[in-house]
């Protein structure tokens, strides 16, 4: 093996990341090293096993990021800071028992949803982007539709009024970017969950907000506004790569042609096998080691900091048959993540309830929908660690709008 570390950036990431994973794999094992912007050191766990080793003991490789050995070496104007902080008063970065009381918080407070409303918002929302494209005969489901979907569905649930939406739409896709609008963007979703949280504790409603607030475990405003802010930004983007990645395998892939003419029975299918091959979420930072330990043939040092390679692990060999996985009803992929620290499952279940809906209203409403590009011509955003669409330009028979039902 060789022991040269691979820069975790670069077009591979984006044209063909599973060769890449693979090369990896070959050349270091399950674990690779790999460095980030600056040459700042790091681990990608790789193996399927090795993953769910290091998800399954959050006391060897911990959540705490104040145990990283390159703090001395990080700028301040690292761009990687905002995904890799420190200090940062959220669930990402809680462990022991107070994060198990910071899932228990975020997973009462989203488990209330009622999920035909839920569904409802979807649909409602879904409906309002399509009715402004439907008559054109074209559209992007990128930029018309995945990108700005579930974050007004996320506004809703938190409890924010409609009209809202489009701001938090816009301000969250310019923090993501991390270009000229980042800092604003982020500075306006802070600034809007302040205000609705100093409204919804003189005034409780039925949403996710108020029953944040309501628990009894002592969490501070500050804190809320934090999971409230992570929540957003990981339920919004990966969901709208979720649907998007999804939409793109149902229009290349002829084994769910049925679906786009009527059917709906392979949309889940899809999804699922969405989840192994073409996860949105392809690399997460990160967990890093109490102390000295071996893993996957490697020596890591205490403090080292370990990046999940969900995807890596997804395509690990030891999990395949004849170099597939059988994906129809196998849930077993770390898409979600493992452990602990994984999406909370009422989370999984709003994101799926999100993505499933507006597929399927895509179909209902876009007859005779097809590629206006080549499959070939389908690009992704340049990220090691989410995996999206720049675009999907689609073309159909123009049809008239239905206008948006009441909420």
């Amino acid at each position: 093996m060789t022991t040269a570390p691979v820069p975790l950036s670069g077009p591979r990431f984006q044209t063909e990341p599973t060769a890449l994973y693979r090369e990896m794999r070959r050349d270091h094992g399950a674990v690779a090293p790999v460095v980030l912007d600056g040459d700042v050191p790091a681990w990608l766990v790789l193996g399927y096993r090795e993953l769910h080793q290091v998800t399954g003991d959050p006391v060897l490789f911990s959540r705490d990021s104040d145990l990283w050995n390159q703090w001395d070496n990080i700028p301040a104007d690292w761009p990687l800071l905002p995904m890799i902080g420190r200090k940062q008063p959220s669930i990402l970065y809680t462990v022991g028992e107070r994060h198990r009381e910071r899932v228990a918080m975020i997973s009462n407070a989203l488990e209330a949803t009622d999920p035909f409303e839920l569904r409802g918002h979807v649909e409602r929302f879904a409906d309002e982007l399509l009715d402004a494209v439907c008559g054109k005969g074209e559209a992007d489901l990128i930029a018309d539709y995945a990108m700005l979907l579930p974050v007004r569905v996320l506004a809703v649930l938190y409890g924010f009024a409609d009209e809202q939406g489009p701001g938090l739409v816009s301000a969250l896709n310019d923090m993501i970017d991390g270009g000229e609008g980042a800092i604003p963007g982020q500075m306006h979703l802070v600034t809007s969950m302040t205000a609705l949280l100093a409204d919804r504790k003189a005034n409780p409603a039925d949403d996710v907000v108020s029953r944040m607030l309501a628990d009894e475990s002592g969490f501070t405003d500050e804190e809320v506004t934090q999971d409230l802010m992570v929540m957003m930004a990981a339920g919004h983007q990966p969901t709208a790569d979720w649907i998007g990645n999804s939409l793109r395998l149902m229009l290349t892939d002829e084994r769910f042609a049925a679906s786009l003419f009527g059917g709906r029975h392979s949309v889940a299918e899809a999804m699922n096998e969405v989840l192994w091959e073409d996860a949105p979420t392809q690399n997460v930072a990160g967990r890093w080691a109490s102390r000295d330990t071996r893993l996957g043939g490697h020596h890591i040092r205490a403090g080292d900091m370990l990046l999940l390679g969900l995807q890596g692990a997804n395509s690990d060999p030891q999990v395949r048959i004849d170099g597939s996985v059988l994906t129809g009803g196998n849930n077993a992929h770390f898409s979600f993540g493992h452990g602990e620290h994984r999406c909370p499952f009422p989370a999984q279940e709003v994101a799926e309830t999100v993505a499933r809906t507006a597929i399927e209203v895509v179909l209902d409403r876009l007859p005779d929908i097809d590629l206006a590009v080549p499959a070939e011509a389908l690009t992704r955003r340049p990220s090691p660690w989410l995996r999206g669409l720049t675009a999907l330009p689609v073309r159909f028979t123009p049809t008239p709008s239905i206008g948006s039902p009441s909420a």
